[in-house]
């Protein structure tokens, strides 16, 4: 399979090392010295684009690929305002996509118990819940785009909580996110339901990227010559 690395960064290079083990080539990495190489000649060489870049080139640059007509995994957070619009732009085009807030299978099994349990609590009022995410000090988005992604879970579940909030809040309603920023961290997720009686909590600790880089390549392998819009629940078949 020959990859299109947009972004080559950190988990850029770390994605690279995962595909060249599987035997993948990575035929082109974008980043900011080389932008004018972001063209449609250039990507029509790849089978599949893998995009991890930030908040504010994000979208610019999965609506790029998908006009292009390339197999977009996109695992950039802080932009997801838009993604309906990506997704009706991938519909329009009759193109495919893959975006998730974390690639790493670990998390994935993980969103697939938050969502179990916040099922179990909606009708346990006398616990309270709470997050609270740790990452790099390099992280640009807080709260995490995984976090966001618990949050959202409960609050489809858990219908007294209205809004989540990244801070400390008094107001019964909002599901309470606790960003932490800490020198090297990969990321820690925890999500703690807490009453007078006791704690219930889960938590998910990455060690480093592999897990989140092996993620992407999977996807990435999966998304090659389909068409549609896909997550992470339809690669790992959960």
């Amino acid at each position: 399979m020959k990859i299109a690395l947009i972004g080559y960064g950190k988990m850029g290079k770390a994605i690279e090392g995962i595909a060249l083990q599987k035997g993948h080539e990575v035929i082109l990495k974008i980043d900011q010295p080389n932008l004018n190489e972001f063209t449609k000649d250039n990507l029509s060489k790849a089978d599949v684009a893998i995009e991890f870049t930030g908040p504010s080139t994000a979208y610019e640059n999965i609506k790029r690929l998908i006009e292009f007509g390339i197999p977009t995994v996109s695992g950039s957070t802080g932009w997801i305002e838009k993604l309906d619009e990506i997704k009706n732009l991938c519909s329009e085009k009759h193109g495919a996509f893959i975006y998730s807030s974390n690639y790493s299978v670990g998390v994935n099994i993980f969103f697939e118990i938050n969502k179990r349990l916040a099922a179990m609590m909606a009708d346990h009022p006398t616990y309270e819940v709470i997050l609270e995410e740790i990452h790099h000090t390099q992280k640009r988005d807080a709260p995490s785009g995984t976090a966001i992604t618990l949050s959202d879970q409960i609050l489809e579940k858990i219908k007294r909580k209205k809004q989540w909030v990244n801070e400390l809040s008094e107001n019964p309603e909002d599901l309470e996110i606790i960003s932490q920023r800490i020198d090297t961290t990969p990321g820690t997720h925890s999500v703690k339901y807490s009453s007078v009686i006791d704690d219930i909590e889960i938590i998910h600790t990455a060690h480093n990227r592999q897990g989140f880089a092996a993620g992407a390549v999977l996807a990435a392998e999966f998304i090659k010559d389909k068409k549609g819009i896909f997550t992470m629940k339809d690669v790992l078949n959960l």
